[in-house]
Parts: structure tokens; sequence; C-alpha cells
């Protein structure tokens, strides 16, 4: 008996996208997540089965699918994943040092029902 050889495409897993900036984005086929996810968790050292019950709405093939993809082009991906790492810092730096109308708006309704309750806890006191 012998077996067929075939090949499978691994690029057929994923969506490529362009985003705004310039920025590169790479999201696992029919879903919005993007691979830096499951691989950051990987290469902290989860297996394929807890990545499938850390990302429920992955299948477990498209799990190992993602982790051949960075195993047969870990030049790129690793590149892809710097700049990803870096896009996150700088989005995150860029929100603390300018929030948006929404988290201004939220932080004050924050502070106020926190000095609120510390009002009402002093006159019961």
């Amino acid at each position: 008996m012998q077996l067929a050889h075939s090949t499978i495409n691994l690029e057929g897993y994923f969506d490529f996208l362009s985003l705004p900036r310039e920025r590169q984005a790479i999201r696992i086929a029919g879903t919005r997540v993007g691979i830096e996810f499951v691989l950051r968790d990987y290469l902290r050292g989860a297996s394929p089965e807890e990545l499938a019950l850390h990302f429920p709405t992955l299948t477990l093939e498209q799990i190992h699918a993602t982790i051949t993809y960075y195993l047969a082009r870990r030049d790129v991906v690793d590149a892809y994943l710097r700049d990803a790492e870096q896009e996150h810092q700088a989005d995150a730096q860029q929100a603390q040092t300018q929030p948006s109308e929404l988290r201004q708006s939220l932080r004050g309704r924050i502070d106020q029902e926190r000095k609120q309750l510390q009002s009402q806890f002093m006159t019961q006191v």
C-alpha cells in the first residue's frame, strides 16, 4: 500500500490583512484571532490542547496550522511578532498619554462613584 503524497497550503488557514499606517495583520481564517496571540502563549510553553482551551473559537486543526506556519516560516513570523509587539506597546503608550473621550468619561464616572462611596462610608463611621 502506497500513501499518496500531498502538500498542504498553510496560507489557506490565514487571512493576510493590510491595516492603516502600513500595518499588516495575520488572522486565523474565519476568526478575528491574530496569530500573535496564539503564538505568544505557544512560545511561553502552552500545548496545542491548552491553546484550544484558551481560544475556544479555534479548532485544534487551526492551532496546529498556526504552529506549523510559525515553524515553517520562523524568520518571517518572528519579524511579524516583533512588529506586532512594537505596535501594541505604541498603542498602549498612546492610550495612556492621550486617552480617548470615552476612556476619559469612564474614568470620570469611576472617580465620581469612588468619591460617593468614600463619602457614604465616612458618614457611616
